[in-house]
């Protein structure tokens, strides 16, 4: 050991901080007499951890400081003088915890640091061979490897616990890891130590929040498993790198099918199991570090020197605390109590020696007589120097329990059939009573333990778990159910193909839950280890060798455990405080049996702890109290003032002579600490950090988190006492009815729904306090959930509104009458705002007054605002939350007065007539029963009522009811005439009509409430608005009754004055729908429609733009019959360019028109494409009709141009065969030859007369037979006859239509005819509507569409700057169809390949392809150099051609 010398940490606090104050004071004194003392640094303590004898500080900035005896550097530091540990320089500590003799901590990077005594392997270093080597005298790294991952990665450690002889790291993907030596690791192992972490396997895939350890067991608060996960299997996830795989109890092995109430898989008795487990140390005696520099032989729970007395291998004389005649016999006999005759034997006392290896049962028989003797509430003592944690109800320590399987047996079988006696004594202590005769018989007590035995090992065979549980059912065990413990983990390794874990949690005290602010109450805590006096919580005092889930803490909404030497504690979410295990001196702070189940410590009225504290036979609780400031409660040892103080520097552990009460005790020297925000126990001391109240900054945050604390436990006592029993009533539903019954279940879920909210907010809160100097105020839950909160009290409020309005509340008083009984006075108790009316419960009050919180959040956040300067973040964020909260509070006041007047209103005018109106969301504003209003131009003897709710307004007429939805009225008043007439005019969808007032303030009144009600329909504060200024534009539905084209639609969307205005849905009964823009009450713009044809059984549908109504613009129509039209439509017929599809290829008939249509009609240039005949006609229509010059060609080649009539042949034309036979001539029907003509053959030769016949079949000819001669003259006529395009439409007149819409597009009537401004304004309407119909865009596509946006420089002449800008606009507009230019190519790139592609590629068309491509041109430029207003050059036309 190295024995060398440190200096104080040289940081003395001439100026004490204001937060992170530290007292610390020895338990065991009378309460008026401890005077804790205060540790001066100069920075603020966030955390102190207790060992026996030592203890940790860690302060701000991550520094760590030891104190009290530090064995394994042999020191002995006064507390007032802490010494700085110098090796943790530089290293971030967030996080220390003190074991029996040694110590942790954790660095912000979660690297874990270990230092002190290492005989069991609790530092977790290199195992070492010679006793030389027990300690580790400065802080050495200890590093934690995931070795089931590939390659093995480093675990980042976020929380750490230590024991005795084991220590507990928790890591950032909160899984738990062990190390050091006894079943208390929790690991699937029987050699210790275990010098190297290793994972606790049986919490592999849960959700691990908090670890605690006392001296040879271990606690886990454990998140629970959501339900689905018990009955549903899934495959292991993949495990990446530094990440544990998440298995749920179905993915291990099954278990055997056995009763859930038994079921105990690791329940152990400590014989031959813990002899095996501690035969690796048995091969050397291990040191105990004593004060002075002494060792001792061994620890407790070491397998050697097992005296319960002393610890130095010296007897102790106890023969004053045996009965009378009682001896204590020597080593090496198998029955301590009788010789083979069975006769009682003695043996004298100085045959005891601290190397026995077994105990005596002699001690059991102490026992008994003790519990069989009177008892009293105070235990008094007198007996030598020992080690007290060593001492439980006069039972034997867990370091000798190996021994001694009888005492944990018959302790347990006694404690269960013992009354509540066998925790405390007579007022005679035990001394007076061991010096006097034994009221009961050794001999009796001898069979009475015979048969305890006999009964208990009957029962082992089934089970090994407590018999008192029998009687539990097993869902819960089940849903906690760990799979069986196998030789290895299940889990196979997998490759890793990340890097090292990264993953972490903030770095506090308190254990929060990742990726949530707020905290799970649905928690389990699992307990392992030594569990002679019950510290397990399972019913028994058998051993643990792997976690096992406390079943009836499951739903208890635990938010910390704490574990004591041989006792332990759990702090639930409705400050209660649970506590099994030892009470020798008191430290459970109740006298309940049995103490091997959690039971429930009693506290004063009014307090609710919110911390506790476990030292090693002593409980130290945080509490509210009456006024803001926390109060502490001490229960456990109370020693009284003797010389034995005098030599605390040479004992480990008080003295045995001691005094407790059964209930904690109000600490009163806690008042002058100030604001305590975190109790630690640990040995026999007691300590506590506290903040002064810097300007009313702690004293409002302690008042915050104590009123939800008091809100959560009043919440918690209406779920329990009142609702859940009424919920769970059979004749619940019968008694309120149909509706109220649904309305009373959703109040119940809504209740329920806040009661968690505030039962997370308050353990949060509770957290923040703990940590409150590292906490930012701005991470109150209440400022970044702010919307969470207001929406569940919304939610609440309005539920009991609903159920208020329904007269539910009758019935359910009712109801409760016959249902609670005598718990009525105890559920009157939770009436705050009523107590001293009357002992009857107002339901109505107690399940409005929740909402008095809101108020007190709006307070609370106000004067945590008015400490921080008004420019600062801080105050910018507390004051708008403050309002938040204010202003919903002063909403929900408003509704609940809404609601008793709605219930009035209906409790008056009940009757058959109104009921239909009655609602649950229905609140009453104003009515008209007075005649306060009236219809104008009403009859003298008419009867009109009008009623404003606050979602209608309902006129009634006698028996007649006449609603009118808010969403879809207007009003506005009627200026004053000279009649006097105080007017309000109400426009609805369908109907507009005046109502009068009587006087000028009840026009007021009426405007102004149907303002407001409208104005909050809407989604708008309610606050108001100015008489006849309401949303004249909104959003609604509504369902038209009246005649029109409406009739029966329903209708959603925007609205103007009455009208439907904007975006919208139209619905009819028939099918018929309309999703697009309504202008003015009619469809405009652009919409999609569906016309249900029921002769074929399909819709008509429609996408495109509308007019007043109608179909009007460019669109695509889809028939039922498959036809498919895309072009301009005007009022509602084909009116412009266009192109129809009729049919498809593989029917009989397939075609395809593309050109002008005039009044649903093709009139006008045409290509007409018959795919079924294989004839393709280029031409003018009228009507429907070929009429006119035309172009036709066939799939064989073959030529004609001519012109048509009645949609035939009719006239002159030219006719081209595929091998240059031509005819001229005339022609009365299709192909149909007749008259005079000349016919060309393809050798030269012609022919010249009559014809008469069909072109396909044979001709008659009446006529001369030219062959020309050779050298002959050419007969020009006869050329000209035979030249092509004589017959066909000009190239210029070809496609105006298409032409005419691009400058319709533009805003212009026709070609050259317009504004430059009015064209890029329809551009940009045009681009802009493109974007918004057209969700679906590329990125290529929205880019082009933006760069459109720009407008090119235009009105001026082209020059070398500007002329690359418009160069570049003309290109992408060209690329886009959403640009008039960019529609108009690709346009006629549509047209062009109609008209030259397929049967068109005759290259008899190419001389009319080229003259139809230079039109395009001439009108391109056109258009182009209008739009700009620019003359361009001959370079510039020539880029623009291109």
């Amino acid at each position: 050991m190295e024995n060398r010398e440190e200096s104080p940490a040289d940081e003395r606090a001439p100026t004490p901080p204001e937060r992170g104050l530290l007292h610390i004071w020895k338990s065991g004194g009378p309460s008026e007499q401890l005077c804790p003392e205060r540790v001066l640094l100069s920075k603020c303590v966030l955390q102190v951890a207790l060992g026996e004898h030592h203890g940790l500080l860690l302060s701000q900035g991550g520094q760590v400081y030891s104190f009290g005896e530090l064995l394994w550097r042999g020191l002995s530091v006064p507390v007032s003088a802490p010494v700085l540990e110098e090796s943790l320089l530089g290293r971030t500590v967030v996080r220390v915890a003190a074991g029996g003799f040694h110590c942790g901590a954790v660095s912000e990077q979660g690297n874990v640091y270990m230092w002190g005594e290492n005989t069991a392997g609790q530092c977790g270093l290199t195992e070492r061979g010679t006793t030389a080597n027990i300690t580790v005298s400065e802080p050495c790294p200890v590093t934690v490897v995931d070795n089931e991952v590939v390659p093995p990665v480093v675990v980042r450690v976020v929380d750490l616990a230590c024991g005795r002889e084991h220590s507990l790291a928790l890591s950032a993907q909160n899984e738990l890891w062990a190390w050091g030596s006894g079943c208390q690791l929790g690991l699937v192992t029987n050699t210790f130590p275990v010098w190297r972490p290793q994972k606790v396997e049986h919490l592999a895939g849960r959700h691990v929040i908090q670890v605690a350890c006392g001296a040879y067991h271990s606690l886990a608060l454990v998140r629970s498993l959501p339900q689905q996960n018990y009955t549903t299997q899934k495959p292991p996830e993949k495990k990446e790198q530094g990440q544990s795989p998440r298995y749920s109890s179905t993915e291990r092995e099954e278990p055997l099918a056995v009763d859930d109430a038994h079921y105990c898989p690791l329940g152990v008795e400590l014989t031959e199991v813990m002899t095996a487990e501690m035969s690796p140390r048995r091969r050397r005696p291990r040191q105990r570090l004593r004060p002075g520099g002494r060792s001792a032989g061994s620890s407790p729970g070491s397998g050697a020197g097992l005296c319960p007395y002393s610890e130095d291998g010296k007897s102790n004389t106890i023969q004053e605390n045996l009965p009378a005649g009682t001896k204590l016999e020597s080593e090496g006999h198998a029955d301590p109590l009788t010789q083979t005759d069975g006769s009682p034997k003695s043996q004298p006392l100085s045959g005891w020696t601290a190397n026995k290896n077994s105990f005596n049962d002699e001690l059991e028989l102490q026992n008994l007589l003790q519990k069989l003797s009177g008892h009293s509430l105070e235990m008094r003592h007198a007996s030598g120097p020992g080690d007290t944690d060593s001492l439980s109800s006069q039972t034997s320590d867990d370091s000798y329990v190996s021994s001694t399987p009888s005492t944990d047996i018959f302790t347990s079988s006694y404690k269960d059939d013992m009354p509540i006696k066998s925790q405390t004594n007579n007022s005679g202590g035990v001394a007076g009573i061991y010096s006097s005769s034994s009221p009961v018989c050794s001999e009796e007590v001898r069979i009475y333990l015979e048969k305890e035995r006999q009964a208990l090992q009957g029962q082992k065979s089934s089970s090994l778990t407590d018999i008192n549980q029998k009687g539990k059912t097993g869902p819960n065990r089940r849903r906690s159910l760990p799979g069986t413990p196998t030789h290895g983990s299940p889990r196979r390794r997998r490759p890793c193909a990340c890097g090292p874990s990264s993953a972490g949690r903030t770095q506090t005290a308190a254990p929060e839950e990742a990726g949530d602010i707020l905290p799970s109450l649905e928690t389990e805590v699992w307990s392992w280890g030594r569990g002679s006096e019950g510290q397990l919580g399972h019913g028994d005092q058998l051993a643990r060798l792997q976690p096992l889930c406390i079943n009836s803490l499951t739903s208890e909404e635990v938010i910390k455990v704490a574990a004591g030497s041989h006792h332990s504690l759990a702090l639930t979410a409705q400050c209660q405080v649970y506590s099994w295990g030892s009470n020798m001196c008191g430290q459970l702070g109740h006298i309940n049996s049995p103490v091997t189940v959690p039971q429930q410590t009693k506290l004063s009225d009014g307090l609710r702890a919110w911390d506790v504290s476990a030292g090693q036979s002593h409980s130290l609780l945080l509490a509210d109290g009456d006024c803001v400031q926390p109060v502490l409660l001490y229960c456990g040892q109370q020693q009284e003032t003797s010389s034995y103080q005098s030599q605390r520097s040479c004992q480990r552990s008080p003295n045995r002579a001691e005094s407790y009460t059964v209930r904690p005790t109000l600490l009163p020297f806690c008042v002058e600490m100030g604001y305590v925000s975190r109790v630690c126990s640990g040995g026999q001391s007691c300590a506590v950090l506290a903040d002064h109240n810097v300007m009313g900054f702690i004293s409002a945050i302690h008042e915050l988190a104590s009123r939800e604390r008091q809100f959560y436990c009043w919440l918690s006592s209406v779920r329990k006492l009142l609702m859940t029993p009424l919920f769970n009533r059979e004749s619940a539903s019968p008694s309120l009815g149909e509706p109220c019954t649904h309305l009373f279940f959703s109040l119940c879920e809504r209740l329920v729904r806040l009661s968690v909210l505030i039962g997370r907010h308050s353990t949060s809160l509770s957290y923040f306090l703990h940590d409150v100097q590292g906490r930012d105020v701005t991470s109150l839950p209440l400022l970044t959930h702010t919307e969470h909160f207001l929406d569940i009290y919304k939610e609440y409020c309005s539920s009991v509104g609903d159920f208020q309005v329904m007269g539910g509340f009758q019935s359910l008083h009712k109801l409760s009458l016959e249902c609670l009984g005598s718990q009525q006075t105890i559920l009157a108790q939770l009436c705050v705002s009523n107590k001293s009316a009357r002992d009857d419960v107002d339901l109505v009050s107690l399940l409005y007054w929740p909402l008095q919180q809101l108020h007190q959040y709006g307070r609370v956040l106000l004067k945590l605002a008015a400490c921080y300067d008004v420019l600062t973040t801080e105050y910018q964020s507390l004051h708008q939350g403050s309002c938040q909260y204010e202003s919903l509070s002063l909403s929900l006041l408003r509704r609940k007065k809404e609601a008793e007047t709605t219930f009035l209103f209906w409790k008056t005018h009940s009757g058959k007539n109104t009921e239909v109106l009655r609602l649950p969301q229905r609140r009453v504003v104003c009515e008209s029963s007075n005649r306060s209003l009236t219809l104008q131009n009403a009859g003298r003897f008419s009867n009109h009522w009008f009623i404003l709710f606050n979602d209608v307004l309902v006129h009634t007429q006698f028996s007649t009811h006449h609603v009118y939805p808010l969403t879809c009225l207007w009003v506005k008043p009627v200026t004053e005439n000279s009649g006097g007439l105080y007017a309000i005019k109400i426009t609805c969808p369908e109907e507009s009509f005046t109502l009068v007032a009587s006087t000028p303030q009840e026009k007021n009144k009426w405007l102004r409430s149907i303002n407001q009600e409208i104005d909050q329909v809407l989604g708008g504060g309610g606050q108001g608005s100015s008489p006849g200024l309401t949303a004249m534009s909104r959003t609604a539905s509504y369902k038209f009754t009246g005649e029109g084209r409406f009739k029966d639609a329903r209708y959603t969307g925007g609205w103007l004055a009455g009208r439907v205005h904007g975006r919208g849905n139209m619905e009819w009964p028939d099918g018929r729908t309309y999703s697009g823009n309504f202008k003015n009450g009619l469809e405009d713009g652009y919409g999609e429609c569906k016309m249900p044809n029921k002769l074929l059984d399909k819709p008509d549908t429609y996408q495109g733009h509308w007019r007043e109504g109608k179909i009007h613009g460019f669109g695509k129509y889809k028939y039922a019959n498959g036809e498919v039209y895309e072009g301009c439509f005007y009022d509602d017929q084909r009116h412009g360019y266009g192109m129809l599809s009729s049919g498809k290829l593989a029917r009989t008939s397939s075609s395809v028109f593309i050109g002008q249509w005039v009044h649903d009609r093709k009139t006008g240039y045409g290509v007409y494409d018959d795919i079924t005949r294989g004839e393709k006609y280029m031409g003018l229509w009228v009507d429907d009709q070929r009429h006119g010059n035309a172009v036709v060609v066939t799939q064989h080649c073959v030529y004609y141009e001519g012109t048509f009539r009645e949609n035939k042949m009719s006239g002159t034309g030219l006719l081209v065969s595929e091998d240059n036979t031509a005819f001229h001539g005339e022609f009365s029907d299709d192909w149909i030859v007749s008259g005079k003509g000349v016919l060309s053959l393809a050798n030269g030769d012609s022919l010249e007369g009559l014809f008469n016949g069909e072109w396909t079949t044979g001709l008659k000819v009446v006529g001369t037979y030219y062959k020309p001669a050779v050298e002959g003259p050419e007969d020009k006529d006869r050329n000209n006859l035979l030249r092509l395009g004589q017959y066909v439409v000009p190239a210029g007149q070809r496609w105006t239509c298409v032409f005419d819409e691009c400058w319709s597009r533009l805003g212009c009537d026709s070609a050259v005819r317009g504004e430059r401004t009015t064209a890029w304004e329809n551009i940009a309407v045009t681009i802009t509507s493109a974007r918004r119909h057209c969700p679906n865009l590329s990125r290529s596509q929205t880019k082009i569409l933006e760069g459109l946006e720009f407008i090119p420089q235009h009105g001026e002449p082209v020059t070398t700057a500007n002329y690359d800008n418009i160069r570049r606009y003309l290109t992408k507009a060209c690329e886009t169809p959403h640009h008039p230019l960019g529609w108009l190519v690709e346009t006629l790139v549509t047209v062009y390949r109609m008209t030259y592609v397929g049967v068109g590629s005759n290259r008899r068309l190419l001389r009319q392809a080229v003259q139809e491509v230079q039109a395009y041109l001439t009108h391109f430029y056109s258009i182009v150099s209008t739009t700009l207003q620019v003359q361009l050059g001959s370079s510039a036309g020539t880029e623009v051609s291109k």
